[in-house]
């Protein structure tokens, strides 16, 4: 995951700052050096870490903070403020120009994602409601253009192409005209790479940027290269004055030194990172929800958002309902499942409640979406009769469910005895919520409520 070994430094240097009472300077010293050692770890450029450790010690040993009743969270917050601003402060929005089409123009070296990440912002602008047109221009790669024309049948996004004999920048000006032409209202216009950059690419490039005068002009870079990428987009923004950067594979960077030094290094702002290979896995990059995320307070704004765009509200609002009335069967549970799936992989969905990353490195919590597919192959595995009434599930229909599934019959007897414990749970909150239920019964019952709960069929 993305930032996980900077993250679990981090927080373990400030849970030692939180329980003190009086910080001296000492004990901050102390905590910036176990912090830049950190962010070095994590790959982040050495001058950028200098910077911010003098930045962060300059505040943190201030007379206001040292006076706090609480010195440990104010300097907490001092850090979150510095990582949001070393991330470039606030989100980086995708330009609009004054007169359709926009214009935005990918580069970027070969193998960063280039073409995949164009199909993947051209089916984010459709989810807004905007009529996107994807241009084949790189006509270098081997299979380059089919590429893009799968990917545009895919998510139902035109493709305008010339093939491999015209040249990128009449390919880029005929592409132009016939997004005016056809009432396209974002152009996007995937160009070729190399290995490395070079003056031959970058003269292509010049040309139809010249030609073309883009509003975007967007560099995609692997961010598992860590520094490399920071000088590749240092190299492209010298050569072609880029407007925003892509940072991909950002699920896979454990490090994430890329995404903290390229701002700071290039003075260009991160606009999007993908998180996974999924044509709907491109976020808008929220420095100030990624900074929260690095020291464990989560992000639920983002996790808001996103249950806002994928889930269903009035299945939803039928799920409740069978909740209060004890009516939830397995066949809601594999529908709830789905919901959740919907959301992305439990992995980052975890890392973004507060607090997640600390209780993922217990022992008794693994939830991967292995294991979700572990337990839709039991559910799976039931008849109809089963599903609703899971109570006449016996001993023989549990080893011809283990059998069907592929799991172990003790897999099966653990799912079922937590989904009888997660219904009659659901069955106590919906009777204290109730007209009987005061607020003192309803305290002592969510306490009793949570004795013996353990994380969802783990």
């Amino acid at each position: 995951m993305a930032f996980e070994g900077l993250s679990s430094r981090l927080q373990n240097v400030f849970s030692k700052l939180r329980g003190k009472g009086k910080v001296s300077e000492d004990d901050v010293s102390e905590a910036m050096r176990e912090v830049r050692l950190a962010l070095l770890e994590a790959d982040v450029n050495f001058k950028v870490v200098k910077d911010f450790i003098a930045k962060v010690k300059e505040k943190a040993v201030g007379k206001e903070v040292m006076d706090s009743f609480t010195p440990g969270m104010v300097i907490i917050d001092i850090v979150n403020k510095e990582l949001t601003d070393l991330m470039g402060g606030s989100q980086s929005k995708l330009a609009r120009a004054t007169k359709p089409p926009t214009v935005i123009m990918m580069v970027g070296l070969q193998g960063a994602g280039k073409t995949t990440t164009s199909g993947k912002l051209a089916k984010m602008l459709q989810k807004q409601n905007h009529r996107p047109l994807l241009v084949a221009g790189d006509i270098y790669r081997p299979a380059a253009i089919k590429q893009l024309q799968v990917l545009g049948e895919q998510i139902k996004v035109p493709v305008f192409s010339l093939g491999d004999q015209t040249s990128p920048v009449e390919i880029a000006k005929a592409g132009l005209q016939h997004g005016k032409d056809n009432g396209h209202d974002y152009v996007i216009i995937d160009t070729a790479g190399r290995l490395h950059v070079d003056e031959e690419l970058m003269e292509e490039l010049r040309q139809i940027h010249s030609h073309v005068n883009p509003d975007e002009v967007l560099l995609v870079v692997d961010s598992m290269t860590g520094q490399d990428a920071v000088n590749v987009a240092d190299h492209f923004n010298k050569q072609l004055e880029l407007t925003g950067v892509v940072l991909t594979k950002l699920d896979g960077d454990t490090r994430g030194g890329a995404a903290l030094s390229v701002k700071a290094v290039t003075g260009c702002p991160i606009k999007f990172a993908t998180l996974g290979e999924k044509l709907d896995a491109l976020e808008p990059f929220h420095p100030e929800r990624m900074a929260s995320r690095i020291l464990g307070m989560g992000d639920m704004l983002s996790l808001i958002e996103k249950a806002q765009s994928n889930i269903d509200t009035e299945k939803a609002k039928e799920m409740e309902r069978k909740m209060r009335n004890a009516e939830f069967t397995f066949d809601d549970f594999l529908e709830q499942m789905d919901q959740v799936k919907k959301l992305g992989p439990i992995d980052q969905i975890l890392d973004m409640l507060p607090g997640m990353g600390k209780m993922k490195q217990m022992k008794d919590i693994k939830v991967d979406d292995k294991q979700m597919g572990r337990i839709e192959a039991i559910v799976q595995s039931m008849t109809t009769d089963e599903k609703q009434s899971p109570e006449i599930i016996n001993h023989n229909r549990r080893k011809r469910i283990a059998l069907g599934s592929g799991t172990s019959l003790a897999e099966v007897n653990r799912l079922i005895k937590q989904f009888d414990e997660m219904r009659r749970m659901m069955k106590q909150f919906s009777d204290m919520m109730g007209p009987k239920g005061g607020k003192n019964k309803a305290m002592k019952q969510l306490k009793s409520l949570g004795k013996g709960m353990k994380f969802p069929f783990r």
